[in-house]
């Protein structure tokens, strides 16, 4: 039943999170430019993707409504598609709305017990988290946090008050499902939190580019090819099952 484990060439599952104004958006289009050729963008942010496509050269997405459905339909576009990079900013709107949809089932279906409407709501997360780990391209998706404000005294002794985020606003767990986490400050470094390349554990990154993107793709791209065992057509379809919450009409990409 065992058998020598060996490194296979493999597709990124990354997450930036960050206060607003820490940069989540841009740095996201600059780390993917270094993984891939095609990129596609999932824009959940009312458009303010577009603002960078004079700096950047992407293919976007903009839900009209953030369900988890929508979302699904969207990544499965991206996967048709034959992108080589997807980014989806923000995941937090997905979160937001299955919260809002627990608490309606709680309501109207489990006479307000949101532990019962949880037993619904559960299962469509994770078909939203299956959704993303199973598709075969590089995914980075992006997380608000709730910001709070530190204060301080500088070195001259003067009150400094400095803006800093807390933990990210997604389902909890949820680091567990990527190979990199990246918190971004609003001075636009990047700490790893977490690195299965080990090449990375822990450092300050002075706003993540492209290259960042090349050696993240370099590590990827070193080792067998893997059989790709799984049916993600099927995949994506079995998820829609799931989250049977109806969908909006989306763009395409």
């Amino acid at each position: 039943m065992f058998k020598k484990a060996t490194k296979a060439q493999s597709k990124l599952r990354a997450a930036i999170y960050g206060p607003a104004g820490s940069g989540k958006t841009f740095t996201s289009l600059s780390v993917a430019t270094g993984l891939g050729k095609r990129i596609a963008f999932i824009d959940t942010e009312r458009g303010s993707a577009s603002k960078y496509s004079d700096r950047f050269d992407f293919d976007v997405c903009e839900l009209e409504e953030n369900t988890l459905g929508n979302y699904i339909t969207a990544i499965g576009q991206a996967v048709e598609g034959k992108y080589d990079v997807l980014i989806i900013d923000s995941l937090t709107h997905a979160w937001k709305d299955l919260l809002e949809e627990v608490d309606l089932l709680a309501k109207t279906k489990f006479r307000g017990n949101s532990w019962s409407a949880w037993s619904e709501g559960t299962p469509r997360q994770r078909s939203f988290i299956d959704a993303i780990i199973g598709a075969p391209l590089h995914v980075i998706g992006t997380m608000r946090t709730k910001t709070d404000w530190l204060v301080g005294e500088s070195a001259r002794g003067k009150t400094t008050i400095s803006r800093v985020g807390l933990a990210p606003e997604q389902g909890k767990g949820i680091e567990y499902e990527f190979d990199l986490l990246m918190e971004i400050s609003t001075e636009h470094v990047g700490h790893v939190v977490k690195d299965r390349t080990g090449k990375f554990q822990d450092a300050l990154i002075d706003k993540p580019d492209a290259e960042f993107g090349k050696q993240l793709h370099a590590w990827l791209t070193d080792g067998e090819i893997a059989e790709n065992t799984i049916d993600y057509a099927k995949k994506i379809f079995d998820a829609e099952q799931v989250v049977s919450a109806e969908t909006t009409p989306i763009t395409k990409f």
